[in-house]
């Protein structure tokens, strides 16, 4: 009898095997691995700026995967697992008696096991799939060897957060490589596939705790680690990467990578594991960033007050505490959290005084001056109608270093901005911000937002002067114009961005100080044509330039990126370049497929301007911020190798900076989507200035003074460079000035200049 309760279940097993065996899969899936990797965009630096795909999966070879994680995981998945075939007899016959005896199904699965699973199997809890996942194993050692199953299991392995493989998990939840992990953090992760959606840190960490300190007991327990080790990564606090954030703020640039490999590669872009590196240098854009939204913030802080965002309704106060937080965080589900501005919900709220809770849990007091732009109790100009109340949803905004005003009321910022900033001889984008967020609005203000580029055009009309006779030295006349051919019962009387006039001013003088009476002289002086078509030689489009005087105070159209390239010229001595935004495309096999490859330096021919031009342009607008209207640029650089110039349209409806060192140049603008006034007091200097010089910082921290050594063509006159056929005389001396100091009317210009 005994005999026979042996021989059955023996025979069953066998012809059980005998029926599935031909029905199992070929190996060809980890035989010939490919796992679908999500298309990944990273900085010139290898800096992550996105990943795109429904699995985050960062693929290492078994070689790449640091010793303790594989023992980690060995530990305590499978610590038999180098020494068993594939199959661990003793959990399976516990199983196979589980299962007869109509018990709980029991036993871990090895390593091996595992594999066949994921690879082949449904989750489903049934004998026929641990039969087919046994003989699968069987299987895959036959095939493989132990590093290249170990291999499959750590690369394929499912652990929360969208993560796929200890690679994409390290990064997910720790944000760093794999290599750079603790013991401590290395253990946290190894505890995750038994459950990693129960107990993942950022899910649960006490749960989480108690997985990691099962691992390193295991280790320890198999002399893997010492007592000290074990000790110390026990003791250790956890650092985890917060949620929502990301290596670099890149996301419009993320988005123009996409777009590229799924023109090129169709749906494969998002599984086979392509690489974009683009031009961008990490911590500059990350500078960039900061520093627009650090600009938007401020703006928006003198601006009214409009309101709280949302009103949610809070149970009464007998509820409890922890009913009333669960009531808060309940309310804020909906509502998207941002690392600068944290939405919060009003607990309590008073004449002066508010309570909120965060996103995070975390409460937060707001009260005095960090209330006062809100709260009628605080100050007169807040609408009592729009007054912070229990329930109210806001934004606060953590302010470093203020102990008296550690957190203070904010809102989200109505006006956008942009800033590019590249490489004048190869045109390589640097860094590049779209707007202020790009998950509330994708749309990319630096490349695709036309707007009017008011005084920052002025430089464009100056550089076609000189090429007409108007030297730095030459006099044009500061006073007041009514011109004849302009619309309107009264004429067009055009003002200073200063409200005066200053009489005779030198060229110099003249865009230092970003006279509008001046430009709209110069071009009577040069012709509308003219100067609309030498704006197209640095890459404007003459199109979108006015056929009219306007055209002298910016009442074109731009983008932030063309007037990058434009200014380019200048920066780079006369040619004219192409912004560059991706580098490279490589495949999963590190195979580079799509390349940008650095341009041969052009002929003469080519030229967009002489270089002797540009030179004497560096000169002037050299004199723009130490002098002029963007003085606040050598106050706080104090490098005689930058330039620049600010622009302000009228009524202050768009803020530019366009400036530039001889190795980077870059443009900030700051404007309305739909245009309108910034406010009476703004301008380029007070709002886009600032994101420059934050950018600038960053970019030209290392970076020595360059030397401008002067062209042919040109001579140093009485500490003015002029160009050389006009150094004694023959220049335009006046432009609009008679004999007695009156207005008069344009002179004829003279030819053009000749290249030296």
């Amino acid at each position: 009898m005994a005999s026979l309760l042996v021989v059955v279940p023996a025979l069953l097993i066998a012809i059980a095997v005998a029926v599935v065996l031909p029905t199992l899969p070929s190996l060809d899936r980890v035989t010939d691995y490919h796992p679908r990797q999500p298309l990944q965009v990273v900085t010139r630096d290898g800096v992550e700026i996105a990943q795109f795909g429904a699995e985050r999966r960062i693929y290492l070879p078994i070689e790449r995967i640091p010793k303790r994680m594989q023992e980690a995981v060995v530990a305590i998945e499978d610590a038999r697992f180098y020494e068993h075939g594939g199959i661990d007899w003793r959990g399976v016959a516990r199983a196979v008696v589980a299962n007869v005896t109509g018990g709980r199904f029991q036993g871990a699965s090895t390593i091996t096991q595992q594999v066949a699973r994921n690879f082949f199997l449904s989750q489903r809890r049934t004998f026929e799939r641990k039969l087919k996942e046994a003989l699968l194993a069987v299987k895959i050692e036959h095939e493989l060897g132990k590093d290249q199953i170990l291999e499959l299991y750590l690369n394929q392995i499912y652990l929360g957060q969208r993560a796929y493989g200890f690679g994409a998990a390290a990064r997910s939840y720790f944000g760093k490589p794999l290599e750079e992990l603790t013991l401590a953090e290395t253990a946290m992760l190894a505890g995750l596939p038994q459950n990693p959606n129960y107990a993942n840190p950022i899910a649960d960490v006490e749960r989480a705790r108690v997985r990691q300190r099962q691992v390193l007991g295991a280790m320890h327990d198999q002399g893997r680690i010492t007592d000290a080790e074990y000790q110390s990564a026990r003791e250790e606090p956890l650092h985890l990467k917060p949620a929502q954030t990301v290596d670099v703020h890149a996301e419009h640039v993320a988005e123009m990578a996409r777009r590229l490999v799924v023109e090129r590669f169709g749906e494969q872009a998002y599984t086979h594991g392509y690489k974009v590196v683009t031009s961008l240098v990490a911590a500059e854009q990350e500078a960039a960033w900061a520093g627009l939204r650090r600009a938007l913030i401020d703006h928006e802080r003198r601006q009214p007050w409009r309101g709280p965002e949302d009103h949610e309704d809070l149970p009464d106060d007998d509820a409890g505490t922890a009913e009333q937080e669960r009531a808060a965080a309940q309310a804020l589900k909906d509502h998207r959290d941002d690392e600068d501005l944290r939405v919060a919900v009003v607990l309590h709220a008073s004449a002066k005084e508010v309570e909120v809770q965060l996103a995070s849990g975390d409460k937060v007091q707001l009260s005095g001056e960090g209330l006062r732009w809100a709260q009628p109790g605080l100050s007169p100009k807040a609408p009592a109608a729009l007054a912070v109340t229990r329930g109210s949803v806001v934004r606060v905004q953590k302010q470093e270093n203020n102990k008296k005003t550690p957190w203070t009321i904010a809102q989200w910022p109505a006006a956008e901005g942009a800033f590019v900033a590249l490489e004048p001889g190869s045109g390589r984008v640097r860094a590049l911000v779209g707007g202020f967020d790009f998950a509330r609005q994708p749309f990319n203000h630096a490349t695709q937002a036309w707007r009017q580029p008011g005084s920052s055009f002025k430089p464009f009309l100056y550089s076609a002067a000189l090429e007409h006779g108007v030297m730095p030295t030459t006099l044009i006349n500061d006073a007041p114009l009514e011109l004849p051919d302009a619309t309107g019962p009264t004429g067009w009387r055009p003002q200073n961005s200063d409200g005066k006039f200053d009489g005779p001013l030198t060229l110099r003088q003249a865009l230092a100080r970003s006279k509008n009476a001046v430009s709209i002289r110069l071009l009577q002086q040069l012709g509308v044509g003219t100067a609309r078509s030498w704006a197209g030689q640095f890459g404007l489009d003459p199109d979108r330039q006015p056929d009219n005087l306007t055209m002298a105070l910016g009442a074109g159209s731009t983008t932030p990126i063309q007037l990058a390239s434009a200014y380019a010229v200048f920066a780079n001595g006369g040619w004219r370049v192409t912004p560059q935004v991706i580098d490279q495309i490589i495949d999963a096999n590190g195979k580079v497929v799509y390349e940008v490859l650095p341009k041969p330096a052009p002929p003469e021919s080519e030229r967009a301007i002489p270089a002797r031009n540009a030179f004497v342009m560096r000169r002037l607008l050299h004199e723009v911020v130490v002098s002029g209207t963007a003085a606040r640029v050598n106050q706080a650089l104090r490098r005689a190798d930058v330039y620049g110039k600010t622009g302000t349209t009228n009524d202050a409806v768009d803020a530019w900076f366009a400036g530039f060192q001889p190795g980077v140049v870059g443009v900030a603008w700051v404007g309305y989507d739909e245009p309108k006034s910034l406010g009476s007091r703004e301008s380029g200097g007070g709002l886009a200035l600032p994101i420059w010089l934050d950018y600038m910082r960053v970019a030209l921290a290392r970076v020595p003074v360059a030397p401008d050594p002067a062209p042919e063509g040109v001579v140093d006159h009485d500490g003015e460079w002029l160009y050389a056929e006009w150094a004694d005389g023959g220049a335009v001396q006046e432009i609009g000035i008679d004999e007695a100091g009156e207005e008069a009317p344009p002179t004829e210009p003279l030819p053009a200049a000749s290249s030296p």
